[in-house]
């Protein structure tokens, strides 16, 4: 048998660490932007909750991504999304539609955009439009590497139903590349209690998140754990906004629902097929 050179031996080594190495190097550009001193301190008491780094890492988002995030709300993951892509990717902040005529939906909006004109690591960011009504262009079609959405789908889920969540999927569909990611955190309601009446909970049991995302043309790809919550029992007064940091009680049993925690989460990475 013939011997290997030290060279072959280096750079066999070296081409086996690879993928290892990326994937560091990424965790820790993501650790990076999560540390960044735009993030207020409300904001990043709650990673011990939302597991930032764990979250994107697991969604495969890198710092040359181009990534659409759905319904940033008032930018929770968009102070981490935007320096984190600032340099070398791309991040589309898919918000409510311009021409939203809701009370709720134009504050919402003009406080984002608020926010974004505030600091300039977030100059780079391009808001786009998205309801669940229709099907939106939340990026140019087939150039997103990533779309994110984070504790979504119920609000949409209470418009029509699965048609809104299958319309809403349809959008993010069209904004991924072929082999794109499509990553989904979602308050999730046990199977047991799915026959229940939970579906203004504020939770949504994971198979029928699952179940209208194939419907719409995706592979479910892998699950995580990572923003499992076990003390979470799903069946509080005030459904999900019981719980922090939404604590709908007050005062009422504020230390109990402290101690369980944020809610539990499913976390779901789903990939746009190469070939249709």
């Amino acid at each position: 048998m013939k011997a290997l050179t030290p060279f072959v031996v280096l750079s066999t080594l070296l081409f086996s660490a690879a993928p290892a190495f990326a994937a560091t190097a990424n965790e820790a550009a993501i650790q990076a932007a999560v540390n960044h001193p735009v993030r207020s301190a409300a904001n990043k008491a709650r990673d011990v909750h939302r597991h930032p780094v764990e979250t994107l890492s697991f969604f495969e988002v890198t710092p040359k991504s181009t990534v659409v995030e759905v319904s940033p709300g008032g930018g929770w993951y968009t102070e981490i999304l935007a320096p984190l892509l600032k340099a070398e990717g791309k991040y589309y902040a898919a918000h409510q539609p311009a021409d939203a005529t809701s009370e709720y939906a134009k504050k919402s909006l003009a406080a984002y955009q608020a926010k974004l004109a505030a600091d300039p690591v977030f100059s780079s960011v391009t808001v786009t439009g998205f309801a669940a009504d229709k099907v939106y262009a939340i990026a140019p079609a087939g150039s997103a590497d990533v779309v994110v959405t984070f504790r979504n789908l119920h609000n949409w889920y209470m418009q029509k139903g699965e048609e809104s969540l299958l319309t809403a999927y349809k959008s993010f569909y069209a904004a991924l590349k072929p082999g794109g990611v499509l990553g989904v955190v979602e308050h999730r309601l046990p199977e047991t209690k799915a026959a229940g009446d939970w579906t203004k909970s504020g939770y949504m049991p994971q198979s029928l998140a699952v179940k209208v995302a194939l419907q719409a043309g995706f592979v479910l790809e892998g699950t995580s754990e990572v923003n499992a919550n076990p003390k979470d029992t799903a069946d509080h007064p005030s459904g999900v906004w019981t719980l922090p940091p939404s604590l709908a009680l007050k005062e009422k049993d504020k230390a109990k629902y402290q101690a369980i925690g944020e809610s539990d989460r499913m976390t779901l990475k789903f990939r746009k097929p190469k070939t249709e």
